[in-house]
């Protein structure tokens, strides 16, 4: 695992956001004649994240340097996730600290273009929130300009996928209309995770799960009976290689995304993910944090008025629409009322985001699990240049860190990010419930077996023995403050 300290904690603003100067490596493949960008810190911390792995490091330093020759190989098709959750922020116009920033995404494509000797194939895709607009987050990213710049390489082709396959219209902020998007060109696999999932547990105790949409019934029908059933775009799937550009952000529902809880942006129905169990913890759910009289009276008001909006009717959808500032005065905001599992008790969406790393990790095309221990090829590259805390994902504010992470396994670079914004791993169900599976497990290593390489002296040592004096101490969603921080 690496922990590398950029020069500068901004962004260069010129996509294709060309490297600060011309590394030896690249003169062999691109040429003396390639553009400059002095300005792109981001992409000389990409770069020694490399190095400091120790990835090819006989040749670092020279000409011959090829860092992710051990990852990849000529004519092998690498799918990259970024963070593309959103065009915006949900309450202003911002986005650097929301989703993954292309400065990122370009030097791990031109070392993978090294790595496989300028012939394969790169697909860039992810399923954004389903009200986001995909093109607009991709003209955000500078991704057409890297994709024009390679057009040249006959032999290496990248693509960007849109794995949304559905666009919801959002009107006042109630879901009005669902319009049909064509998803991942190669379609979508089912798995049925049935006794591998980490929801298995669950099974026979009565939960009632909501998913992602009004129609509950869909997502119980998927999660019942000992069936856990996901649906997931196949291209990710048939990847040889699967590399993780997420961003660094607090979360609502499990208490920090970067690398597990992104898979959500692999999967081709969102309905099919619980995110809550209906009710309070006394009820046998994680909906809110305590069985209050107002809670049981939201419940059954907003699930009445769910239900009908199912049927799509103009008038009902208008008057939803005119009744949820009453009701948020009423009831109080999303942004500052514990409810929808938007706390440190939610016990579901570390099982849903683990099931779906699960499939990721194992996953055939034929919709079964491969054998225990033979894990996809798999990297991660974190955007922590700008990060996220506070009302994450979407909601929340800036953090300049400075930082790229980098490492081989979502679980160990999820612990370390959760250890440098301040957060203590055992407080975090999705982190420690990694730890904790037999049989398909995510890891082969134990917490304290993690190490950590880096430019900044306090975080070069092992995970455990970091002091929490020298995290970043990020302030986390308000569901989860004086439950996740070390202690």
């Amino acid at each position: 695992m690496s922990v590398i300290h950029s020069s500068s904690c901004n962004y260069p603003q010129c996509p294709a956001f060309d490297p600060p100067r011309l590394f030896p490596e690249l003169i062999e493949a691109f040429g003396n004649g390639m553009k400059l960008d002095p300005s792109n810190a981001v992409y000389a911390a990409v770069r020694e994240s490399f190095a400091m792995l120790g990835y090819d490091s006989e040749n670092a330093g020279t000409k011959d340097w090829n860092p992710l020759s051990f990852l990849v190989k000529p004519g092998e098709t690498v799918f990259i996730k970024p963070n593309m959750i959103a065009e915006r922020h949900k309450l202003n116009t911002d986005w650097e600290y929301v989703i993954t920033h292309g400065s990122v995404i370009r030097p791990i494509i031109d070392y993978l273009f090294l790595a496989m000797h300028g012939r394969g194939r790169i697909i860039i895709g992810d399923a954004p929130q389903t009200d986001s607009k995909f093109n607009e987050i991709v003209r955000l990213l500078g991704l057409k300009e890297i994709q024009t710049l390679y057009g040249d390489f006959g032999d290496f082709e990248i693509e960007l996928i849109n794995l949304q396959d559905e666009f919801w219209v959002r009107k006042d902020d109630v879901y009005v209309e669902k319009v049909g998007l064509p998803g991942d060109p190669k379609g979508s696999l089912s798995f049925d995770l049935g006794e591998e999932s980490y929801f298995h547990e669950l099974d026979g105790k009565g939960k009632t799960y909501y998913g992602a949409f009004y129609d509950v019934e869909e997502t119980n029908r998927h999660h019942a009976n000992g069936k856990h059933e996901y649906l997931v775009s196949k291209s990710p799937i048939l990847a040889d290689v699967f590399i993780n550009v997420p961003k660094m952000k607090t979360h609502k529902k499990c208490g920090l995304t970067v690398n597990l809880k992104s898979l959500v942006g692999i999967n081709a129905n969102k309905n099919w993910l619980p995110h809550y169990v209906f009710g309070s913890p006394e009820e046998g759910g994680d909906q809110f944090s305590a069985g209050q009289l107002q809670n049981r009276i939201e419940n059954s008001i907003v699930m009445a008025a769910k239900k009908r909006l199912l049927k799509k009717n103009p008038l009902l959808q208008y008057l939803a629409r005119k009744g949820k500032p009453i009701a948020y005065k009423i009831f109080g905001s999303t942004e500052s009322v514990v409810r929808s599992g938007n706390w440190y008790g939610n016990d579901t969406v570390w099982r849903m985001a683990l099931d779906l790393n699960t499939i990721l990790i194992y996953g055939e095309p034929d919709g079964s699990l491969r054998n225990s221990g033979e894990m996809k090829r798999y990297l991660s590259v974190v955007d922590a240049i700008m990060s996220m805390e506070g009302n994450g994902p979407v909601a929340g504010t800036p953090r300049q860190t400075g930082l790229i992470i980098a490492g081989e396994n979502p679980v160990a670079t999820d612990s370390v990010c959760a250890k440098v914004m301040g957060f203590a791993w055992q407080k975090i169900p999705l982190i420690k419930n990694s730890f904790m599976k037999e049989g398909h497990s995510l890891v082969d290593f134990k917490y304290d077996e993690i190490m950590v390489l880096s430019n900044e002296l306090p975080f070069q040592k092992r995970l455990s023995d970091i002091s929490k004096e020298k995290t970043l101490h990020f302030l986390p969603h308000f569901g989860w403050v004086g439950h996740i921080e070390e202690d």
